[in-house]
């Protein structure tokens, strides 16, 4: 027989995209998505059940379904998707803290994932060149999806302490890029004109989508314990990123940054938040030595693979081969972006 999983999250695209694949494994017998709307696409060889993780029928579902892996993945990076920030944050947290109740009173629970993200480790002046697991980040987030985070693996660690017969696996993904991949990071490289905080070129780490879906199916599938960093290979600078798309930059203070961020998100260009602007500043690096050694595990995409293959996916910015760029077009593209979204409202 081979394994029965419960993925969480199936109503986004990560989530119903790996349920899929799993359920397409022949080490798998069965796989169960669940959500509390039901996934839009192909769910194909899913069972799907409607479930609320914030409430105890999650813990009903596990038990009917004899459930032995669980795989989470419905901690969710986007406030403007589920309603706001409160939402949000509950969703994250208490349904965190609901899932891991309902696993901890599952006897026949073998294997808990858990896709987290480098997040965790914030972004500030006093980090270290490369982030490895065992370090706490210089300032603990306070804030958004990151402090939503650092919240959950310290449920997910209290959680491995009082099961110690499950296995626990916390796989800490870098920025996910790829072909139809949305998140804060896609939004703002689609901006026509990208802000930058004045005299800062943060270091970028990205994790390819197809990646991430083979590192999820490989924490499920093998035997692998503990907290694991997993990034594509190599760094991109944030110039070397606007280069390579053609898009011109605008420097701005970090304050006029998260300014321009606040009216992006209000008109529903892009996600800013203050985390996202620390980190268009200062940047971040994970070592990923683990993910080789314990994990045993390889992308096969860099971290410029992973950023090319988005980027092929753009219209050509205003610096690409037969436009011109000067300082009126990028504030012309601006101008247009916030035009155009209140046109829309």
């Amino acid at each position: 027989m081979g394994r029965v999983v419960l993925v969480t999250g199936v109503s986004r695209d990560l989530g119903r995209r790996l349920a899929r694949e799993l359920a397409d494994d022949p080490a798998v017998d069965r796989v169960i998505g669940v959500d509390i709307v039901p996934p839009r696409g192909d769910t194909s060889g899913v069972d799907f059940i409607r479930a609320d993780i914030r409430t105890p029928v999650i813990a009903k579902v596990i038990a009917k379904e004899d459930v032995d892996t669980v795989v989470h993945m419905s901690v969710i990076a986007t406030p403007g998707g589920v309603g706001g920030r409160g939402t949000m944050k509950e969703l994250n947290v208490i349904g965190t803290m609901q899932l891991l109740a309902a696993c901890q009173r599952a006897p026949g629970l073998q294997r808990l994932v858990v896709k987290s993200t480098t997040t965790v480790y914030g972004a500030s002046n006093r980090d270290p060149a490369m982030f490895t697991e065992e370090m706490n980040p210089k300032r603990t987030p306070s804030s958004g999806y990151s402090r939503d985070a650092y919240e959950v693996e310290g449920y997910v660690r209290g959680f491995a302490r009082r099961r110690p017969d499950v296995e626990v696996a916390t796989l800490r993904a870098a920025n996910i890029l790829g072909p139809g991949v949305q998140s804060p990071i896609t939004q703002y490289f689609k901006l026509p004109v990208l802000p930058t905080v004045l005299g800062f070129d943060p270091r970028l780490q990205f994790l390819h989508v197809d990646d991430l879906m083979a590192v999820m199916r490989h924490g499920v599938l093998s035997d692998a314990v503990g907290t694991f960093n997993v990034a594509g290979d190599g760094v991109i600078m944030l110039s070397q990123a606007a280069r390579r798309m053609g898009r011109a930059t605008l420097p701005l203070p970090s304050f006029a940054v998260g300014g321009l961020g606040t009216a992006l998100r209000k008109l529903g260009h892009a996600d800013f938040s203050p985390e996202q602007v620390k980190f268009l500043t200062f940047g971040r690096g994970v070592d990923t030595t683990r993910m080789r050694t314990e994990l045993g595990f390889e992308p096969q995409y860099t971290t410029a693979g992973a950023f090319a293959d988005f980027a092929a996916t753009l219209p050509p910015g205003i610096h690409s081969p037969g436009r011109l760029a000067s300082p009126d077009n990028v504030l012309a593209g601006l101008s247009h972006q916030l035009t155009r979204g209140d046109a829309r409202g």
